[in-house]
């Protein structure tokens, strides 16, 4: 069963193949998934149940959480490694900051 802090695969679109995470139910056929974007390359969007797999791994997170809890669940979880994912230099980081400050305007 899908639920929060689920990571899934996408298993179709143009993030088709990436990990994200299940953050929140919305109906019985949509759920809002992120990677963080950052990370894994997936945006925070609706998805159908039917474009998910999910895998065996789940983040401890509250529903709804934002990219910067995302992305800290990630790191204590050690399933980068895991998963074979790549965290973003610094430079990139401070770089995701500006954008949000920019968008929250």
């Amino acid at each position: 069963m899908i639920e929060v802090g689920r990571i899934c695969v996408k298993l179709s679109g143009r993030e088709k193949g990436r990990y994200c995470v299940v953050l929140k139910k919305i109906d019985k056929n949509f759920v809002l998934v992120s990677g963080p974007k950052i990370l894994t390359g997936v945006k925070r969007r609706r998805v159908n149940l039917i474009h998910l797999q999910p895998t065996k791994y789940k983040l401890e997170i509250k529903e709804e959480a934002d990219d910067k809890e995302l992305l800290e669940a990630w790191r204590k979880s050690n399933l980068i490694e895991v998963l074979g994912l790549k965290l973003p230099s610094g430079i990139s980081l401070k770089e995701e900051n500006k954008e949000e400050k920019k968008e929250s305007k």
